[in-house]
């Protein structure tokens, strides 16, 4: 007997490091090579094309996609996601503080993305409150055994000095960077402090589950 089968899930919103298929349906996929060196590759003052590369880019369908490809690939050169070299430098000087907790959660999830140092320490801090060992980390993370390691042992640290000041600090006084506690229901209910802006029941239970 031959059975139909549907696959309804909808398309993930964080792609993985090695999915490409993205591009195919760039508005730029399939011109000569020429073209695309001429215009996404452009001189620096060549104010033709790079208009004409901005009126291509601005109605791209995967212009975000070719935004997150350029940064998380330190692709500094060219015209990506509709930006110029020039534009872009300041999204690559602060790639590495980024800090998602979609992409922690995507992490938790055995997605294999990009994550930040910022987002990378969220992960492993989630995942020594939660019991993890650095093997586990490790395979998630796709990390070397001893890195895991050293990033458990920091993560203990971290922990054990977050316990140690907990409550400390003045809510009203901290700023939007620091890590401060928001309600006491809150702060039970969070085995990892995060910034307050972040910090949520949804957040930390989408975390919880995906762990």
């Amino acid at each position: 007997m031959r059975h139909i089968t549907t696959n309804d899930t909808p398309p993930p919103t964080i792609r993985g490091i090695a999915d490409h298929s993205w591009q195919e349906r760039g508005l730029c996929h399939g011109l000569p090579a020429e073209e695309i060196d001429e215009l996404f590759f452009h001189a620096a003052r060549d104010r033709a094309a790079i208009d004409e590369a901005k009126s291509i880019c601005g109605s791209c369908p995967v212009k975000k996609a070719c935004f997150d490809y350029a940064l998380d690939n330190e692709i500094r050169q060219g015209m990506w996601g509709g930006l110029t070299e020039d534009e872009r430098r300041p999204w690559h000087a602060r790639v590495n503080k980024r800090l998602d907790y979609s992409r922690v959660k995507a992490a938790f999830e055995g997605r294999d993305v990009h994550l930040s140092d910022a987002e990378r320490e969220a992960v492993t801090r989630h995942a020594y409150v939660r019991g993890w060992s650095p093997e586990r980390l490790a395979y998630a993370l796709r990390l070397d055994l001893d890195w895991a390691r050293d990033l458990m042992r920091n993560a203990a640290h971290a922990v054990a000095d977050r316990d140690r000041y907990w409550g400390q600090i003045d809510p009203s006084e901290a700023t939007d960077d620091e890590y401060v506690a928001d309600e006491a229901a809150e702060d039970a209910a969070s085995p990892v402090q995060v910034p307050r802006q972040a910090q949520t029941h949804a957040l930390i239970a989408a975390l919880r589950k995906a762990a």
